[in-house]
Protein backbone atom coordinates (compact mmCIF):
# COMPACT_ATOMS: atom_id res chain seq x y z
CA UNK A 1 0.00 0.00 0.00
CA UNK A 2 3.06 2.31 0.80
CA UNK A 3 4.66 1.64 -2.47
CA UNK A 4 0.94 2.67 -4.20
CA UNK A 5 0.64 5.90 -2.38
CA UNK A 6 3.96 6.74 -3.02
CA UNK A 7 3.70 6.15 -6.74
CA UNK A 8 1.25 9.24 -7.31
CA UNK A 9 4.40 11.16 -6.58
CA UNK A 10 7.51 8.98 -8.26
CA UNK A 11 7.52 5.59 -10.07
CA UNK A 12 8.25 2.80 -7.82
CA UNK A 13 10.03 0.01 -9.46
CA UNK A 14 9.59 -3.36 -8.23
CA UNK A 15 10.74 -5.85 -10.82
CA UNK A 16 13.31 -5.43 -13.88
CA UNK A 17 14.39 -7.95 -15.91
CA UNK A 18 16.52 -8.28 -19.10
CA UNK A 19 14.77 -9.93 -21.55
CA UNK A 20 16.05 -11.06 -25.53
CA UNK A 21 13.08 -9.51 -26.76
CA UNK A 22 12.06 -6.59 -25.48
CA UNK A 23 15.49 -5.27 -23.73
CA UNK A 24 14.61 -4.99 -20.73
CA UNK A 25 10.77 -5.91 -18.88
CA UNK A 26 10.13 -3.98 -16.06
CA UNK A 27 7.31 -3.81 -13.08
CA UNK A 28 6.67 -0.47 -11.99
CA UNK A 29 3.96 1.30 -9.23
CA UNK A 30 2.61 4.83 -11.24
CA UNK A 31 0.04 7.37 -10.38
CA UNK A 32 -1.34 4.28 -8.01
CA UNK A 33 -1.20 1.63 -11.29
CA UNK A 34 0.69 -1.49 -11.69
CA UNK A 35 2.38 -1.41 -14.83
CA UNK A 36 4.64 -3.22 -17.34
CA UNK A 37 7.26 -1.22 -19.39
CA UNK A 38 9.74 -2.19 -21.51
CA UNK A 39 12.97 0.36 -21.91
CA UNK A 40 11.03 2.94 -23.51
CA UNK A 41 7.41 2.25 -23.52
CA UNK A 42 4.39 1.02 -21.84
CA UNK A 43 3.86 -2.87 -22.69
CA UNK A 44 0.19 -3.30 -20.45
CA UNK A 45 -1.81 -1.78 -18.10
CA UNK A 46 -1.51 2.34 -17.64
CA UNK A 47 -2.03 4.64 -20.67
CA UNK A 48 -2.06 1.35 -23.12
CA UNK A 49 -4.99 0.01 -21.51
CA UNK A 50 -6.67 3.33 -21.86
CA UNK A 51 -5.85 3.21 -25.16
CA UNK A 52 -7.32 -0.05 -26.21
CA UNK A 53 -10.20 0.14 -24.09
CA UNK A 54 -11.12 3.35 -26.10
CA UNK A 55 -10.79 1.42 -28.84
CA UNK A 56 -13.12 -1.41 -27.68
CA UNK A 57 -15.74 0.95 -26.93
CA UNK A 58 -15.78 2.46 -30.26
CA UNK A 59 -16.89 -1.09 -31.31
CA UNK A 60 -19.23 -1.04 -28.69
CA UNK A 61 -19.09 -2.93 -25.16
CA UNK A 62 -22.50 -4.10 -25.81
CA UNK A 63 -21.54 -6.08 -29.41
CA UNK A 64 -18.31 -7.19 -27.67
CA UNK A 65 -19.89 -9.10 -24.81
CA UNK A 66 -22.16 -11.55 -27.16
CA UNK A 67 -19.21 -12.31 -29.46
CA UNK A 68 -18.31 -15.98 -29.45
CA UNK A 69 -14.30 -15.63 -29.39
CA UNK A 70 -11.61 -13.08 -29.21
CA UNK A 71 -8.20 -13.30 -30.70
CA UNK A 72 -5.53 -11.03 -29.13
CA UNK A 73 -2.13 -10.36 -30.58
CA UNK A 74 0.43 -9.66 -28.81
CA UNK A 75 -0.78 -10.11 -25.13
CA UNK A 76 2.19 -8.10 -23.08
CA UNK A 77 0.71 -8.40 -19.14
CA UNK A 78 -2.72 -9.11 -20.32
CA UNK A 79 -4.69 -5.27 -19.94
CA UNK A 80 -6.89 -5.88 -23.01
CA UNK A 81 -7.96 -8.87 -21.52
CA UNK A 82 -8.65 -7.78 -18.50
CA UNK A 83 -10.44 -4.95 -19.63
CA UNK A 84 -12.78 -7.81 -21.65
CA UNK A 85 -13.26 -9.72 -18.84
CA UNK A 86 -14.15 -7.06 -16.26
CA UNK A 87 -15.43 -4.03 -17.95
CA UNK A 88 -17.65 -5.87 -20.44
CA UNK A 89 -18.19 -9.19 -18.35
CA UNK A 90 -17.03 -11.00 -21.45
CA UNK A 91 -17.75 -14.04 -21.10
CA UNK A 92 -16.64 -15.88 -24.59
CA UNK A 93 -13.34 -17.36 -25.18
CA UNK A 94 -10.55 -15.62 -25.61
CA UNK A 95 -7.28 -17.01 -27.84
CA UNK A 96 -4.10 -14.61 -26.32
CA UNK A 97 -0.96 -15.03 -28.55
CA UNK A 98 2.59 -14.33 -27.14
CA UNK A 99 5.97 -14.37 -28.53
CA UNK A 100 8.06 -13.41 -25.23
CA UNK A 101 7.25 -15.96 -22.25
CA UNK A 102 9.12 -14.02 -19.86
CA UNK A 103 6.35 -11.32 -20.01
CA UNK A 104 3.72 -13.96 -19.59
CA UNK A 105 5.35 -15.07 -16.55
CA UNK A 106 5.46 -12.06 -15.35
CA UNK A 107 1.50 -11.20 -16.08
CA UNK A 108 0.49 -14.43 -13.92
CA UNK A 109 2.84 -13.27 -10.99
CA UNK A 110 1.73 -9.82 -10.54
CA UNK A 111 -1.53 -9.68 -12.69
CA UNK A 112 -3.11 -13.30 -12.07
CA UNK A 113 -4.06 -13.83 -15.78
CA UNK A 114 -3.77 -17.13 -15.05
CA UNK A 115 -6.97 -17.04 -12.77
CA UNK A 116 -8.60 -15.97 -16.39
CA UNK A 117 -10.95 -19.85 -16.96
CA UNK A 118 -11.72 -18.22 -20.45
CA UNK A 119 -8.62 -17.75 -21.43
CA UNK A 120 -6.09 -20.32 -23.51
CA UNK A 121 -2.49 -18.42 -24.09
CA UNK A 122 -0.05 -19.36 -27.00
CA UNK A 123 3.42 -18.99 -26.34
CA UNK A 124 4.46 -18.39 -30.78
CA UNK A 125 5.43 -15.64 -32.70
CA UNK A 126 1.82 -13.72 -34.15
CA UNK A 127 2.54 -13.87 -37.52
CA UNK A 128 3.47 -17.93 -37.49
CA UNK A 129 -0.27 -18.20 -35.15
CA UNK A 130 -2.37 -16.29 -38.03
CA UNK A 131 -0.77 -19.06 -40.39
CA UNK A 132 -1.87 -21.89 -38.67
CA UNK A 133 -4.94 -21.41 -36.98
CA UNK A 134 -8.31 -22.63 -38.43
CA UNK A 135 -10.40 -20.77 -35.68
CA UNK A 136 -12.56 -17.69 -36.63
CA UNK A 137 -12.83 -14.83 -34.31
CA UNK A 138 -15.68 -12.20 -33.99
CA UNK A 139 -12.73 -9.78 -32.95
CA UNK A 140 -9.08 -9.68 -33.68
CA UNK A 141 -7.09 -7.31 -30.96
CA UNK A 142 -3.54 -6.55 -33.02
CA UNK A 143 -0.98 -5.27 -30.43
CA UNK A 144 2.08 -6.13 -31.29
CA UNK A 145 5.57 -4.10 -30.62
CA UNK A 146 9.33 -5.31 -29.43
CA UNK A 147 9.69 -2.02 -27.41
CA UNK A 148 8.87 1.01 -29.56
CA UNK A 149 9.29 -0.73 -32.80
CA UNK A 150 6.46 -2.42 -34.69
CA UNK A 151 7.29 -5.72 -36.99
CA UNK A 152 6.96 -4.71 -40.74
CA UNK A 153 4.82 -7.63 -41.32
CA UNK A 154 2.12 -6.19 -39.43
CA UNK A 155 1.64 -3.46 -42.81
CA UNK A 156 2.38 -6.07 -45.49
CA UNK A 157 -0.89 -7.12 -47.70
CA UNK A 158 -0.58 -10.72 -46.80
CA UNK A 159 -0.70 -10.59 -43.30
CA UNK A 160 -3.72 -7.64 -43.57
CA UNK A 161 -5.32 -10.32 -45.72
CA UNK A 162 -4.88 -13.41 -43.65
CA UNK A 163 -6.24 -11.70 -40.62
CA UNK A 164 -9.29 -10.46 -42.37
CA UNK A 165 -9.93 -14.10 -43.54
CA UNK A 166 -10.33 -15.56 -39.86
CA UNK A 167 -12.66 -12.94 -39.36
CA UNK A 168 -16.58 -14.66 -38.18
CA UNK A 169 -19.19 -12.07 -40.08
CA UNK A 170 -19.46 -8.78 -38.73
CA UNK A 171 -16.06 -9.61 -36.74
CA UNK A 172 -13.87 -6.48 -36.29
CA UNK A 173 -10.00 -5.90 -36.12
CA UNK A 174 -8.49 -3.44 -33.72
CA UNK A 175 -4.71 -2.57 -34.75
CA UNK A 176 -2.98 -0.62 -32.40
CA UNK A 177 0.08 1.03 -33.84
CA UNK A 178 3.03 4.13 -32.33
CA UNK A 179 3.45 7.22 -34.63
CA UNK A 180 6.83 8.48 -33.59
CA UNK A 181 7.70 10.61 -36.25
CA UNK A 182 6.63 11.49 -40.03
CA UNK A 183 7.56 8.12 -41.25
CA UNK A 184 5.28 6.24 -38.94
CA UNK A 185 2.34 8.63 -39.90
CA UNK A 186 3.11 8.21 -43.54
CA UNK A 187 2.68 4.64 -43.35
CA UNK A 188 -0.18 4.81 -41.50
CA UNK A 189 -1.98 6.55 -44.20
CA UNK A 190 -1.14 4.41 -46.84
CA UNK A 191 -2.27 1.71 -44.68
CA UNK A 192 -5.77 3.12 -44.64
CA UNK A 193 -5.84 4.66 -48.42
CA UNK A 194 -4.44 1.59 -49.98
CA UNK A 195 -7.28 -0.52 -48.35
CA UNK A 196 -9.57 -1.80 -50.59
CA UNK A 197 -11.70 -4.99 -49.58
CA UNK A 198 -14.70 -5.52 -50.61
CA UNK A 199 -17.04 -5.90 -47.83
CA UNK A 200 -14.75 -4.51 -45.16
CA UNK A 201 -14.65 -0.73 -43.91
CA UNK A 202 -11.67 0.87 -42.34
CA UNK A 203 -11.11 3.91 -40.54
CA UNK A 204 -8.78 5.76 -37.43
CA UNK A 205 -9.24 6.76 -34.03
CA UNK A 206 -6.21 9.12 -34.33
CA UNK A 207 -3.89 10.22 -31.91
CA UNK A 208 -4.54 8.33 -28.79
CA UNK A 209 -2.61 8.90 -25.54
CA UNK A 210 -0.18 11.46 -28.04
CA UNK A 211 1.63 8.61 -29.84
CA UNK A 212 -0.98 6.41 -30.88
CA UNK A 213 -3.05 5.80 -33.59
CA UNK A 214 -5.99 3.00 -33.60
CA UNK A 215 -6.99 1.70 -36.69
CA UNK A 216 -10.60 -0.55 -37.07
CA UNK A 217 -11.37 -2.71 -39.74
CA UNK A 218 -15.33 -3.86 -39.91
CA UNK A 219 -16.72 -6.74 -41.65
CA UNK A 220 -19.38 -5.73 -43.11
CA UNK A 221 -21.57 -9.23 -43.50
Amino acid sequence: MLRKLLSYFIPINIFKKKSKLSKSIEVTWNNGELVIDSENTNYSYGSLQRILKLGLKNIGFNKISKMEHILVLGVAGGSVIKTLVEDIRYKGKITGVEIDPEIIKLANQYFNLKEIPQLTIVIDDAFEFVLKTKDKYDLIIVDVFQDTRMPNFLYESFFTDKICSLLRSKGFILFNTMLLDKKQNLLNETYISSFIKENFNIYAIPRVEKHNELIVIEKLV
